[in-house]
């Protein structure tokens, strides 16, 4: 089933990177860049065609669309691109599931299908160059735009569809989905006590089971931000964007810079590159934090949650694949070992 999800992902990628398809077409053919669970990714020239994962909620993928369609965000986020009404060479028919239609989402083998241009992503092989400042700059002012859940957007370009409400960001649902995913993979196996003990350790908000404090919930979020989510638009030389919205919507802002913060607390990012951020995103005017002094207190709670989510893919993903965690990967378990031992008024976070 994923083959013939590639190949029809290539057909429709090909067919809105070359419409109308030029006679005797000699393009190179569709390259793939992800196959995972989460999604399938396959590019051809300059168009990237994405399946999203089976079962994805498509009324909420739908209103979530409708943020990088926005002309406010352009300079935040990657647009994406219409589905062709006819492509000839998939099985796309549009998608009646969503509460309002989107011109940028379709289905594909009985998956959500997107369209977006090509971004050049970040050089995984210089670190150096890694755009710290810039993802910085990008979440402030993602987190500074005024969209608040209850309202309905302005009508959008390119439709005369009003944009649905925002769901909730989608970043502890993921965290919670990570450590379920850890338990059945090792089930008793006493690796994940550390794990666990950290995971419990956290409020409920954190760990999906309780709504987070209205005074945090109120900003438009990314939901998933690492290095992996910039990419420059034209490719290659233009400005940085984020891409993927699939977990966005209204949350707490904290949630987008939990991840180079846990990495820091584990020992994995330089002090020097993690205070680079949070300069960065300060001098953007960035809400998530105060203007000066320690940030820890707003992004403690988060990077917990980040921890114990990255250490509980990490588990799982090494079950699955019949070895023992990386040294990368344990310094994440360790860090939730450390997190599980500290006082329970430390614990329960400032952020809470």
């Amino acid at each position: 089933m994923t083959t013939a999800v590639i190949r029809a992902l290539g057909s429709l990628a090909h067919e809105a990177a070359h419409a109308p398809a030029p006679a005797g077409c000699d393009c190179p053919p569709p390259v793939v860049l992800a196959d995972r669970a989460d999604g399938t990714v396959v590019r051809s020239g300059a168009v990237v065609a994405k399946a999203h994962a089976p079962g994805t909620d498509t009324a909420a993928l739908a209103a979530r669309l409708w943020l990088p369609a926005r002309p406010a965000l352009a300079d935040v986020l990657l647009a994406p691109l219409p589905v062709p009404a006819r492509p000839p060479a998939a099985p796309v028919t549009a998608i009646g599931r969503p509460a309002q239609p989107s011109p940028y989402l379709a289905e594909l083998h009985g998956r959500p299908v997107t369209l977006w241009p090509y971004g050049e992503p970040v050089d995984p092989g210089d670190p150096d160059a890694a755009p710290w400042e810039e993802a910085a700059a990008l979440l402030a002012r993602l987190h500074n735009t005024a969209l608040p859940a209850s309202a309905l957007p302005a009508r959008l370009h390119n439709t005369a569809l009003p944009a649905p409400a925002l769901p909730v960001m989608r970043g502890p649902a993921k965290a919670a989905l990570a450590v379920d995913r850890m338990r059945a993979a090792r089930p008793g196996d006493p690796s994940t006590g550390p794990v666990l003990a950290a995971w419990q350790r956290l409020p409920g908000w954190a760990r999906d089971e309780a709504p987070a404090p209205a005074d945090r919930a109120r900003f438009l979020c990314h939901g998933d931000l690492h290095l992996g989510q910039l990419v420059r638009h034209p490719a290659p030389r233009g400005g940085w964007l984020l891409i993927d919205v699939d977990d966005a919507g209204i949350g707490d802002a904290t949630w987008d810079l939990a991840r180079p913060a846990a990495w820091y607390a584990a020992g994995l990012l330089p002090p020097d590159v993690w205070l680079r951020f949070v300069d960065a995103y300060r001098a953007a005017g960035g809400p998530a934090l105060p203007a000066v002094g320690d940030p820890w207190p707003e992004l403690d709670v988060a990077a917990r949650a980040l921890t114990v989510q990255t250490a509980a893919l990490a588990l799982a993903k090494s079950a699955a694949e019949g070895r023992d965690p990386d040294e990368v990967e344990q310094m994440m378990i360790g860090s939730c070992a450390r997190i599980a031992a500290l006082p329970p008024e430390l614990a329960a976070g400032s952020a809470s």
